[in-house]
């Protein structure tokens, strides 16, 4: 396999359509967001391909890695390394993300893959049985940020997330995940094409640079899910906000986490997920 030149790629690749309009047709040039299988190598063994846009990589291994809890802690993580490859071999273009972890932490890995059939995105799938799911929850420290809020933030962050989704204007296909404040400013963002992957990417941002996730919400132009509810509880994040609605175990696990979910969040209000009762 030939190593590409470049170390990044822009998320999106130009291609040919053909545009109906009221029955006019025409040949127009469209963005597309890129979509390639990016392998997680831990030790030198590697443990999931996933497909995500090849574009911040060494954010989203660290995130990965922390959310699906491979590792307790960024300092677990020794060495990242990238490798972007062009077609052959594989026949598409793709990434490998290389991992030197703490040895307790490879151990545990390797148990884990003789229990699994190979995790994908969602979290859940790959798994052989029921009896495999792990759906115990850490609970979310109460740090005094939700009382810190403003009460305008989430009105703030839905009028200010799209000016952080560059590649969503250009091709109309991917998510984003931003962190904002107790002020609802968005203080980091990350696109691809895939939820989770966004959010591990923003998740992975904030350990490499030291953020305390305590003190901050993510907001997400998605649906949650039972993952991204997930993914967020474990790094102690204490406020997912989304544009749409959620799933009923998103919801029931937001509760048992300690998670404050809303949902339908607009410029002129929002939904929140409440207990049973």
């Amino acid at each position: 396999m030939n190593q590409l030149e470049t170390d990044d790629q822009p998320g999106f690749v130009e291609r040919q359509v053909r545009l109906v309009r009221s029955g006019v047709a025409s040949v127009v040039a469209d963005n597309v967001g890129q979509e390639w299988p990016v392998a997680l190598v831990y030790n030198g063994i590697s443990h999931a391909v996933m497909m995500c846009a090849p574009r911040d990589l060494e954010a989203f291994a660290v995130g990965f890695s922390l959310t699906e809890g491979i590792v307790e802690r960024g300092a677990d993580i020794h060495d990242i390394e990238v490798y972007f490859h062009d077609g052959p071999g594989v026949g598409v273009p793709h990434a490998e993300v290389h991992l030197q972890v703490v040895q307790q932490a490879f151990l545990s890995l390797k148990d884990k893959r003789r229990a699994l059939a190979g995790r994908t995105g969602c979290g859940v799938c790959g798994v052989e049985s029921i009896e495999l799911l792990d759906l115990a929850l850490e609970v979310v420290p109460d740090t005094g940020f939700l009382a810190s809020l403003a009460e305008d933030a989430i009105e703030r962050a839905s009028r200010g997330l799209s000016s952080h989704q560059g590649l969503a204007r250009l091709t109309g296909g991917l998510h984003a995940a931003a962190f904002c404040d107790a002020s609802g400013a968005v203080l980091y963002a990350f696109e691809d094409v895939g939820r989770h992957n966004a959010l591990d990417k923003l998740i992975g941002q904030l350990v490499l640079q030291r953020v305390d996730m305590t003190q901050g919400f993510v907001f997400l132009s998605s649906r949650p899910s039972y993952e991204l509810v997930r993914k967020s509880a474990r790094v102690r994040i204490p406020m997912v906000v989304t544009i749409s609605a959620p799933t009923s175990l998103a919801i029931s696990t937001a509760q048992q986490a300690g998670v404050r979910l809303v949902c339908f969040a607009r410029e002129n209000g929002f939904v929140e997920y409440l207990g049973s009762e």
